[in-house]
């Protein structure tokens, strides 16, 4: 058994099923060594996760709907690399989008939902670039949609 699908069990961590995507484009691009993921969406028990923080979700709440955009983006790289996560040489760089009122300014707190989740799935090589910006919208008014950008051996 590989690394990081023990790392997994002794997380209790169960990958959902790599999201399809909706409309005409891919889940992931390979070119060279990179991997680029398409913005993931939370998703839990098959339902989107909605709402605008400042408005009608809290921010607790949002953390963990990034933590479930980090679980997709785990998905989709454990697809891209035929279900062996330990070809993953590092975790480039993560994009984050919050739904939020005009006045929060805390995106960073809600995006390290997902940004911890890659350190404690890869460990060293779950550190990585980021941005994390508001938005007045989001597709489906998702709270959070995260793309990601991972290297392979």
């Amino acid at each position: 058994m590989s690394l990081i699908n023990d790392r997994l069990k002794q997380l209790n961590i169960v990958l959902p099923t790599a999201p399809a995507p909706a409309a005409n484009y891919v889940p992931y691009v390979k070119s060279n060594k990179l991997i680029f993921v398409s913005g993931q969406i939370p998703m839990l028990n098959g339902e989107l996760v909605t709402g605008k923080i400042g408005k009608n979700i809290e921010i607790e709440d949002a953390k963990t709907a990034a933590r479930l955009c980090g679980l997709a983006i785990v998905s989709q790289l454990n697809e891209a690399t035929d279900l062996d996560l330990d070809k993953i040489k590092k975790i480039i760089k993560l994009g984050g989008f919050v739904n939020c009122i005009d006045e929060f300014t805390q995106q960073p707190e809600i995006i390290n939902g997902a940004s911890d989740l890659m350190v404690e799935v890869f460990g060293d090589k779950g550190k990585h670039s980021r941005f994390a910006v508001g938005t007045n919208s989001l597709p489906r008014n998702v709270v959070v949609e995260i793309e990601a950008i991972a290297e392979i051996n």
